[in-house]
């Protein structure tokens, strides 16, 4: 299989990832274009016989938490008919909007953890390689993901264990 083919069949998965992580198909659109074009200006560092997808994951991870740190004046597009539109009820589409809220609602760092494993199945020890953290970190960072998702989900209120202390 060519280094174009390993590219385009991890294509699917790299949108499905992007639009969960940034939350709108025109970011998810860019950091999926932008991620393409690092790695094809990057390809000579991927290991041919390797599995592309985590490479191709770091990269995208690398990239979003660059576009993170920029300051950025939030804009709605006007002609975006998605934005003008009444969704009809739908018990099934209000289960998968009080999810995508609750997942907007976790840290940065929980979510992109608990998306790599959940919904791209990645093990444990590719998503540290991934994202370049330890694999204790991975595994505390998504126990506390689940957890606060479940808290979100079930509609518990969120008790700290801390104490303010003055």
């Amino acid at each position: 299989m060519s280094d174009e083919s390993h590219l385009l069949a991890c294509l699917p998965r790299l949108r499905r990832y992007a639009r969960a992580l940034v939350g709108d198909r025109a970011g998810a659109d860019d950091l999926v274009q932008d991620t393409m074009e690092r790695a094809w200006q990057k390809l000579a560092s991927w290991r041919r016989g390797s599995d592309m997808r985590p490479w191709l994951f770091s990269i995208m991870h690398n990239l979003h938490v660059d576009q993170r740190r920029k300051p950025v004046i939030p804009t709605v597009a006007l002609d975006d008919e998605d934005a003008l539109a009444t969704p009809a009820y739908a018990p099934d589409r209000l289960v998968g909007y009080d999810l995508e809220s609750a997942l907007r609602l976790l840290a940065a760092e929980q979510r992109e953890i608990l998306l790599l494993v959940v919904l791209e199945e990645m093990t444990y020890e590719e998503v540290a390689a991934t994202l370049g953290i330890p694999l204790g970190t991975v595994m505390s960072r998504l126990s506390r993901a689940r957890e606060r998702l479940r808290t979100l989900v079930e509609g518990r209120p969120q008790h700290s264990t801390l104490k303010v202390v003055k």
